[in-house]
């Protein structure tokens, strides 16, 4: 006899609400500009995907057969290599040590459930963070809790615990003596150390590390996990590539119930990872473009009376007006301006937006001109 669907419990008991429903009404407000929207609430890449890439991805389109989870071997090389040449990281296992994923956010989202937490277990995620961290948490029917202090566990000793550095959202860098000792941290209690540095080269006043340095882990990736994205890097998002790297032993169970869910990316993607990590050409090309951006929004908003905090790196300008979020959205929103409220991303975000840089040239020239007139 098949469960009826009450059985299950409702998305809404288990997860919080989707927080991009409420801005629903702005967009339509800012929709009905003169001139048009401009959208810098969400981090969505709008430039070409670079043309090397799409010609990798052109030459492996006859793909008809499985991939296998672990993936190309060149794809890992692939992603170890640009580790190593870019952020210094050494020592990855090539064979045990690296896994490509559907996305990062696929990851984050079914990694608590992977490893197999829940009930009694606690994902510690940082005071304003990314959402998913905790959907996922409570997906697996974990316990979450947000703060940026060590000391505020008291006795409690987690299970998992992300840093995000540099931050979504609002663009702050760990500085290494910290990062250590996290590390230093976990590994006494023996908690995981999982990394979201998917923002690692969308750094401007302040150079991001990763926790598989050598410098931060001591030439061990025991008990640690990073975790890297191609999409704003390489402007990839509609690709969903990413990849986690680190402590063999929990790749490899990532890898064992990955396989079980039948968890693969495409062929076709794989090569085009490959091609995009082997290229830093295209990737310093789009860094220029988003400095240029960054530049000309982080001075219309601080002529237009905000306080732009943090934001050393990532994608977005960490902005405040003193107020709570919501006034500050609804008053760009009737200057056809469309950001994300603070609150989406925990309490800490109350009185801030998340201003995007990821709009065209044009879309930002409009901004600034509608900010400073």
């Amino acid at each position: 006899m098949v469960a009826p669907v009450e059985a299950f419990g409702p998305v809404s008991s288990r997860l919080p609400d989707f927080p991009w429903d409420r801005l629903v009404p702005f967009r339509e407000q800012a929709e009905g500009h003169a001139d048009g929207i401009v959208d810098l609430s969400i981090g969505t890449p709008v430039d070409p995907t670079p043309e090397v890439v799409q010609q990798a991805l052109r030459d492996a389109a006859d793909a008809p057969g499985y991939p296998t989870t672990l993936g190309l071997a060149e794809t890992r090389q692939a992603a170890v290599d640009w580790l190593s040449r870019r952020h210094g990281v050494t020592g990855l296992d090539v064979e045990r040590g690296v896994l490509p994923v559907i996305g990062s956010k696929e990851l984050i989202a079914g990694l608590p459930t992977f490893l197999g937490l829940g009930p009694g277990d606690l994902v510690v995620h940082p005071e304003a963070a990314y959402p998913t961290y905790e959907v996922g948490a409570r997906l697996a029917g974990a316990e979450t809790l947000a703060t940026d202090s060590l000391t505020a566990l008291g006795p409690r000793t987690p299970a998992l615990l992300y840093l995000n550095s540099p931050s979504n959202p609002t663009g702050r860098v760990l500085p290494p003596d910290h990062l250590r000792k996290v590390v230093d941290w976990c590994r006494e209690r023996g908690v995981l150390l999982v990394s979201d540095e998917c923002y690692v080269e969308c750094a401007w006043e302040a150079e991001p590390v990763s926790v598989l340095h050598p410098d931060l882990c001591g030439g061990s990736h025991e008990g640690l996990l990073a975790i890297h994205s191609l999409s704003k890097r390489s402007n990839l998002a509609g690709y969903r590539c990413a990849f986690v790297a680190g402590d063999p032993a929990v790749v490899g169970e990532l890898l064992a119930v990955r396989k079980n869910l039948g968890l693969m990316v495409p062929l076709p993607q794989q090569h085009a990872m490959v091609a995009a990590l082997d290229d830093d050409a295209h990737a310093d090309e789009q860094h220029a473009r988003y400095a240029a951006r960054r530049t000309a929004l982080r001075r219309a908003l601080e002529a237009a009376g905000f306080r732009v905090d943090h934001s050393e790196a990532s994608l977005y300008l960490w902005s405040t007006r003193g107020e709570d979020c919501w006034q500050t959205v609804a008053a760009l929103a009737e200057l056809g301006i469309l950001v994300a409220p603070g609150s989406f991303y925990g309490a800490a975000g109350a009185q801030h937006v998340r201003v995007a840089l990821t709009a065209t040239d044009e879309r930002v020239d409009a901004a600034v001109t509608r900010l400073t007139a």
